[in-house]
């Protein structure tokens, strides 16, 4: 064999094993499946423009508005926070088995039904659906994702009653279903929520009957039933023994004797009863509340005078006014 050859063969092997790696470098980690199914989504939603970047010549783990582990390379999270989205959610989302995380957010042209297709979706813990357009029933199958930490369907257009089955999940934290028009009343079973420390979020919807009080069982570090057509007495939310943080409970129609009510003394932040029926006098135990921050009896049939202490005279009068016959600062001296 000449030297020419001889060269010309030890630098295509030395160029071979150079280039060998660079491919296996640059080589797609993106799951098939989940790239296919990443395609339909995007085609179901019109090739939106916020979309763009789902390329099909390109690694969809490095796409926009997705992620991959890092380990598996499977999609794990689908985010769109703003955009173009246009219709319902589609099927497809189901076909992307590993998915844990699922926010899409102030999208005002998606519209329908939350799919069934979800179901299949056993890893999931964290699902955002707010600010959009969706309607239809909270679905019942929602319930049966026993991962589920967080759910959030505020603001929104769904209707009908709150599924019982949405406690279920054994690790559920937080609870957002306000601002739609569901109706019924709230099922008891939200009493049995086993998560630390829940969130509950039931305001701005047309929810009636009387709070159950297996709600009373459950420490619930901010709760939130306003402007609701709420009854009854809602006390079994208090007591002093609980971390509740946030308290907000206003324009309903609940009757109770204020005087009664007892509160957490080192974590309340937030008392707001505004609107309601109650009647009584405000306990001299507000004065020990140390981190009350909002406070809001107004509109209400109070009596008796404001007690001294605390943080209830750094509220004006707003918080008072319009009661049957409270006095006492910040409101005129009781006679």
């Amino acid at each position: 064999m000449s030297n020419f050859h001889f060269h010309f063969i030890l630098f295509s092997l030395l160029v071979s094993s150079a280039v060998l790696p660079s491919f296996s470098a640059t080589a797609e980690l993106c799951n098939a499946d989940d790239k296919r199914a990443l395609l339909r989504i995007k085609k179901a939603f019109n090739d939106a423009y916020v979309l763009s970047s789902w390329d099909a010549a390109t690694d969809c783990c490095d796409w926009n508005n997705v992620e991959c582990d890092g380990n598996t390379h499977r999609i794990v999270t689908l985010n769109v926070p703003l955009g173009d989205l246009s219709g319902p959610i589609p099927s497809a989302v189901g076909d992307l088995p590993y998915l844990e995380t699922i926010y899409l957010h102030k999208q005002p042209n998606l519209t329908g039904n939350i799919p069934r297709s979800l179901l299949k979706l056993k890893n999931l813990q964290y699902l955002t659906l707010s600010y959009n357009n969706l309607s239809g029933p909270i679905p019942v199958f929602l319930g049966d994702h026993t991962n589920l930490i967080f759910l959030d369907l505020s603001y929104n257009r769904f209707s009908g009653p709150i599924p019982s089955s949405l406690s279920n999940p054994p690790n559920l934290r937080s609870l957002r279903l306000d601002h739609n028009a569901l109706s019924g009343s709230i099922p008891a079973s939200l009493g049995h929520i086993q998560g630390s420390s829940p969130y509950l979020y039931l305001s701005n919807n047309q929810l009636t009957g009387e709070v159950p009080s297996a709600l009373g069982d459950v420490d619930f570090t901010y709760i939130d039933l306003s402007r609701n057509q709420l009854s009854g007495d809602p006390s079994a939310l208090f007591g002093r023994n609980k971390s509740t943080q946030q308290i907000y409970l206003s324009r309903n129609m609940f009757e109770f004797n204020m005087s009664e009510m007892e509160l957490p003394q080192d974590d309340l932040i937030a008392l707001d009863l505004n609107h309601n029926k109650i009647y009584g006098a405000i306990p001299a135990a507000m004065t020990g509340v140390a981190n009350l921050q909002i406070f809001n009896v107004s509109y209400n049939r109070l009596c008796g005078e404001i007690p001294v202490g605390g943080r209830l005279q750094s509220f004006d009068s707003t918080a008072y006014f319009h009661n049957r016959c409270l006095c006492g600062t910040p409101l005129d001296s009781c006679k």
